[in-house]
């Protein structure tokens, strides 16, 4: 066999492992290489087999990376949080879930319609570590807080391949949907996962270029009080860069560090009689609720004016909110809730999927 046509098979090979770049940014060995995303990419290993390499999975991480060969796409899936199974579905790739944790938690119709072919695997410290092991999952998607998952270490020494996947500490909205990306590599849907994200990402920012500079923007109060005090996130959190997206001004301007900051009773009431609008009033579904929850705050401008919206307007059987599930995958779709909310007359004829007001509602 002549040497040439060893290199065409060899080039071949390749080509079939790592496949073509999908990323304009790509460096020499970079398949993909991520615009907002900062916790992965996916890169052409030695032996051109693609390979994920994840970076600082879990808060206070250092300097961690963990890789992930790609060497087959994974049909049988345990996912260990509600945004995995989101973004699964968003890839037609819900029949690959065999395993999740938490399954009353989750609000996806497309899971709950495959009956008794999902398993509930457990959660926190009560993981059923047998039924995973039944499940014989292809993968096991994990995420960490403030640490490495608790299951990580019985997974490794049961010989059950797993891969953190850390939207969650993504601050940007588009950041945190961009690691669909990353799960359509692991199930062999590399092409399928950038298109439809590169879609999602398309019609978020023709929304931002619009709202986000339009002069006439409403202040905006979030969160509701948490015994005698109140946590407003930062300039820089995911829901400040929503808000603003959208054509909203965050009344809390003064943490521009990159945590939440615990603020008074007092001081919160002070920003709340200043906003225009209030969203995310915890857990709240009903005027008579929040009125419960903070009766000092009936007399502020957006309770007096009707304008305090929750996003909890679609939940799980079991209580879980999809906006935390779905409203992950799809920005997009936030994002033209939050503009409608911050200004009621745009977008005609949109209803709002993720936000219900909760004025007059009892």
């Amino acid at each position: 066999m002549s040497a040439m046509l060893i290199s065409i098979m060899l080039s071949a090979v390749a080509i079939s492992s790592c496949g073509r770049k999908e990323s304009q940014t790509a460096g020499a060995n970079e398949i993909y290489k991520p615009e907002y995303a900062g916790g992965f990419e996916i890169v052409c290993g030695d032996d051109s087999v693609a390979t994920l390499i994840i970076k600082n999975p879990w808060q206070g991480a250092d300097s961690v990376t963990m890789s992930y060969r790609v060497e087959k796409p994974a049909e049988r899936i345990v996912a260990m949080s509600s945004t995995f199974t989101a973004m699964l579905e968003g890839l037609g790739a819900t029949d690959r879930i065999v395993g999740v944790s938490g399954l009353g938690f989750i609000s996806s119709d497309a899971l709950w319609s495959r009956g008794d072919k999902v398993a509930d695997v457990g959660y926190d410290s009560n993981i059923d570590f047998e039924k995973i092991v039944m499940l014989n999952p292809d993968v096991v998607l994990l995420y960490g807080v403030n640490g490495p998952n608790v299951i990580e270490a019985k997974l490794k020494e049961l010989g059950i391949p797993y891969v953190y996947i850390g939207d969650y500490l993504e601050e940007s909205p588009l950041g945190k949907t961009e690691w669909v990306a990353a799960i359509g590599e692991i199930i062999g849907k590399r092409e399928e996962a950038i298109a439809l994200f590169d879609s999602i990402a398309g019609r978020y920012n023709a929304l931002k270029s619009h709202y986000s500079s339009i002069a006439d923007k409403p202040g905006v109060m979030v969160n509701a009080p948490y015994g005698d005090s109140w946590w407003m996130p930062s300039t820089s959190n995911y829901m400040s860069q929503l808000i603003a997206d959208a054509g909203g001004d965050y009344i809390y301007k003064e943490n521009t560090g990159n945590r939440s900051k615990n603020i008074d009773i007092e001081e919160a009431y002070m920003l709340a009689a200043e906003a225009d609008v209030w969203i995310n009033p915890g857990q709240v579904s009903s005027e008579t609720q929040l009125k419960a929850l903070a009766p000092r705050f009936t007399d502020t401008k957006p309770f007096v004016n009707g304008r305090v919206y929750n996003n909890n307007r679609r939940s799980s059987p079991g209580g879980g909110n999809d906006f935390y599930e779905s409203g992950v995958m799809h920005p997009d779709v936030v994002l033209q809730d939050l503009i409608k909310v911050f200004h009621p007359d745009s977008l005609d004829g949109y209803e709002t999927v993720y936000y219900q007001c909760l004025m007059h509602n009892s």
